[in-house]
């Protein structure tokens, strides 16, 4: 049973139930934790990537690396001023607050509750372009810079995790919808 604003009782069957969450007596409720994670996970990023590009703006005077020493493996300060760090003019850490302001948007309720086929594709193609750059960063690091940032770590885990949400994400809308338009069809 469903209550209405004015505390009426309202089958989830009745004809005056919202169009698509009639299903043999139960609501059909969307899933939610598709955008809460890709929200949080693209405002974490997206903080990172702030920072990152604070730095990059400031000359890396403070920039901090939870571990390592100047000259070892683990060194964000060798990293995030190498020639690697900048791509076609424009700092990497900046490319990140775009990656993470663009996710958030497509990771945001209304984006995923959108009907139109392009948009859930452009999430799942804006996830690529992130996993790509991740892994081209983290050749940069290993086999070019031969240096670790744990911060640009921080950010290609991130990327990773917000694939993995979108994936499995878009995977369980679509059982949704299939499951609206099986409550949709007449018997």
């Amino acid at each position: 049973m469903q209550t209405s604003r004015h505390s009426r009782p309202q089958s989830a069957n009745s004809p005056t139930a919202p169009a698509g969450r009639r299903q043999l007596g139960s609501d059909l409720v969307p899933p939610r934790w598709p955008h809460l994670a890709g929200l949080a996970l693209s405002g974490l990023g997206f903080a990172v990537a702030a920072y990152l590009t604070f730095e990059h703006y400031t000359g890396s005077k403070s920039l901090t690396c939870p571990a390592g020493s100047a000259n070892g493996a683990i060194n964000c300060l060798k990293v995030t001023t190498s020639v690697y760090s900048i791509q076609d003019g424009i700092p990497i850490a900046v490319l990140g607050l775009v990656f993470f302001a663009v996710m958030a948007v497509l990771q945001s309720p209304w984006a995923w509750r959108s009907d139109r086929r392009l948009l859930g594709a452009a999430r799942v193609a804006w996830c690529v372009v992130g996993i790509a750059s991740a892994l081209k960063l983290v050749y940069d690091e290993l086999f070019n810079i031969h240096a670790i940032c744990l911060w640009c770590t921080s950010v290609h885990i991130l990327t990773l995790l917000i694939f993995v949400v979108t994936l499995f994400g878009s995977l369980s809308w679509s059982t949704y919808r299939g499951q609206l338009l099986d409550a949709e069809e007449p018997a």
